[in-house]
């Protein structure tokens, strides 16, 4: 028989829930509180605040990042490793999509957390610019280092604000789907469009309709 999760978890999980169902802001902990049916007195005997449900939160999306983001250990990059980083990065931004709803003022909100985010974007950049030289040693893009540099900014600063994007363009938060993150993902890709080596086109081609979602389908 499964054992019931314990009640940490339960904030954790109904938190992120509610928080990618209704924004950040609109949740306080008495709503988690009464959609677990619990106390607020044992939530807080948990979390001292919605803040430290935060933290955890953002950590579980930095580790889950820093898991994936980094090249393959003693081998070449192939088109299929294009594939695995951009479905786990959509996958990542859908499953907490509240911290890129809200960023600004979650960052605004709490200097400790404001901190950790400015080393967890490093750390990205540092590894996107890496997986980035990877695909030009595999023979995959055709890119010097100041090219790399310049799409690996593009492409963070499309993937750190696109779900604000489409939350001034669609309405609510609860209105998104998984298919309007996964434009985003395209638009990242078709940054690489000039940088292709000739070889590799067919194949990226093949990823780009793969990843495509209509216009239409996203504003």
């Amino acid at each position: 028989m499964a054992i019931p999760p314990k009640t940490r978890e339960r904030i954790i999980q109904a938190s992120l829930e509610l928080f990618n169902a209704q924004g950040e802001r609109s949740v306080t902990t008495n709503h988690i509180a009464a959609h677990l049916g619990i106390s607020p007195g044992n939530l807080y005997y948990h979390f001292r605040n919605k803040q430290a449900i935060i933290a955890e939160l953002f950590g579980q999306y930095e580790g889950h990042v820093d898991g994936f983001l980094r090249l393959p250990p003693e081998r070449p990059l192939t088109i299929d490793d294009k594939t695995f980083y951009l479905e786990a990065l959509l996958a990542a931004m859908w499953h907490y999509r509240f911290l890129h709803r809200d960023l600004e003022h979650l960052l605004d909100s709490d200097a400790e957390l404001a901190g950790r985010y400015r080393l967890f974007a490093r750390r990205c950049l540092q590894g996107a610019q890496d997986i980035y030289q990877g695909f030009v040693e595999a023979g995959i893009l055709l890119m010097n280092p100041a090219q790399i540099e310049a799409l690996t900014l593009n492409a963070w600063i499309i993937m750190t604000s696109w779900v604000r994007f489409l939350c001034t363009t669609s309405g609510q938060p609860g209105e998104l789907s998984e298919a309007m993150l996964r434009r985003g993902i395209y638009q990242v890709l078709v940054l690489e469009g000039g940088y292709i080596a000739p070889p590799a086109r067919e194949a990226v081609e093949a990823l780009y309709w793969k990843l495509h979602v209509p216009l239409e389908q996203v504003i």
